[in-house]
């Protein structure tokens, strides 16, 4: 969330930013009005008010540009009425923030106790808890990049640690006055084949598609860049995306905005402001399951919403008068022991909810698992990479697909034997 200071506050900060330190230890207590500094002066952490809001709040933003833009909130849901409040690290290492009368506002809850715990603000933008002189940013005892708050900064992870079933997801401010927790949430799916989720309170606004070893099949945008590389992890203990920036020196951020959106910023020295370098969802076809199920959906088309060939709308009336909602039915029904399949190419995966999958099958071995299985309505490769590889499999209705031009991606959809003269490819 940005907002512009007066341009006396503007200098305080920036000073406190070249002089500042980045420690804290249980003897000492930020009260209103310090700061902490990390090492280089990246990034500050102290007190703040956002937007007209008079709620004083602790919270972390860029230490050496102009536009005080906030990256992570301690107490979002808990502001302080006043500026008597006190930020500070407990002997057991957990912060914790007090109001006037000394009580607990807010709580880090550290893992596990501490023998001699120290706070760090680092480069990056984490505020660490560790045991002092402990080096090793493996197992910290607490870090605000495993809470985000609205906005995901390069090496921070949006995902899930297995072990303590500790999601890590964006949830948007609620307004730019507020940023308590708002109505839209950045999650990662930790269970079958991940994709990204934004959703609006518990409905899906807006999905990536499954990772398919380049990118999410529905996130085209995502592709080598100058400004950041980008990974999916899946082991034993974790599943995450995270990006890496190819230039430390360059201020770039994720951020959910309190209206939903997906914007994808980055610092401009030159000018002195933050261009809207990406948008997460470009058009009508990002909407979630827009031409409903078995549907198609196509931004060059008019209307952007087909049915997948073999497929009848549901309801016609509706469909003609541009209600999707209904979504599409076969025009011949499935057998089982005739069924073949035809090919959809350039597409985004349908929705992963009702999927299986395995890593190790190719894909003529994934055609003959979908055929044996009545229920199963279309297969693809899991990773597109040197010729396809792993199996996906779909059961039930096939949701939220569209068109994209820049995908190398198909899917195979399950058709009745008297429809598979069909070219299905040419939707």
């Amino acid at each position: 969330m940005d907002y512009i200071p007066s341009f006396l506050l503007t200098l305080l900060l920036i000073g406190e930013a070249a002089e500042g330190i980045d420690t804290m230890n249980t003897t000492h207590s930020i009260r209103d009005g310090d700061t902490i500094v990390s090492a280089e002066g990246t990034y500050v952490l102290g007190f703040f008010s956002p937007g007209k809001s008079k709620n004083r709040y602790v919270g972390i933003w860029y230490g050496r540009i102009p536009v005080i833009t906030v990256v992570w909130v301690a107490n979002r849901e808990t502001p302080l009425n006043d500026s008597s409040g006190v930020f500070r690290l407990t002997n057991e290492g957990s912060l914790v923030l007090l109001d006037h009368d000394r009580s607990l506002i807010w709580s880090s809850n550290s893992s596990r106790p501490a023998t001699n715990p120290a706070a760090q603000l680092l480069d990056s933008g984490n505020l660490v808890v560790k045991e002092k002189g402990d080096g090793s940013l493996e197992n910290p005892l607490w870090q605000s990049f495993e809470h985000p708050t609205d906005t995901l900064l390069p090496e921070m992870k949006l995902g899930r640690n297995k072990i303590t079933g500790m999601d890590w997801n964006m949830t948007s401010w609620k307004s730019p006055d507020d940023p308590s927790r708002g109505n839209f949430t950045c999650i990662l799916v930790p269970h079958g084949y991940s994709e990204v989720l934004l959703m609006d309170n518990s409905k899906v606004r807006h999905r990536s598609g499954p990772w398919n070893g380049v990118r999410y099949s529905g996130t085209p945008y995502l592709r080598p860049n100058p400004l950041y590389t980008y990974e999916f992890v899946s082991n034993e203990k974790e599943i995450f995306f995270r990006e890496h920036l190819v230039n430390k020196s360059t201020h770039w951020r994720i951020v959910i905005t309190h209206d939903g959106e997906n914007h994808n910023f980055v610092w401009i020295e030159s000018t002195q402001s933050w261009l809207l370098y990406e948008i997460g969802n470009t058009d009508n076809c990002g909407r979630y399951a827009l031409c409903g199920a078995n549907g198609i959906c196509s931004i060059h088309n008019s209307p952007f919403c087909d049915c997948l060939k073999g497929f009848v709308p549901n309801n016609s009336r509706d469909w003609n008068k541009m209600d999707w909602s209904k979504g599409c039915v076969r025009k011949t029904p499935l057998n089982c022991s005739g069924d073949g399949f035809q090919k959809l190419s350039k597409a985004k995966l349908p929705e992963i909810k009702s999927s299986w999958i395995n890593s190790s099958m190719n894909l003529e071995e994934c055609k003959n698992t979908c055929l044996k299985n009545c229920s199963c309505t279309a297969y693809s490769n899991l990773d597109i990479r040197n010729g396809g590889s792993g199996c996906l499999l779909w059961f039930g209705d096939l949701i939220d697909i569209r068109i994209l031009s820049e995908n190398d991606q198909d899917v195979y959809i399950r058709m009745a034997a008297s429809d598979l003269g069909m070219n299905l490819s040419s939707v």
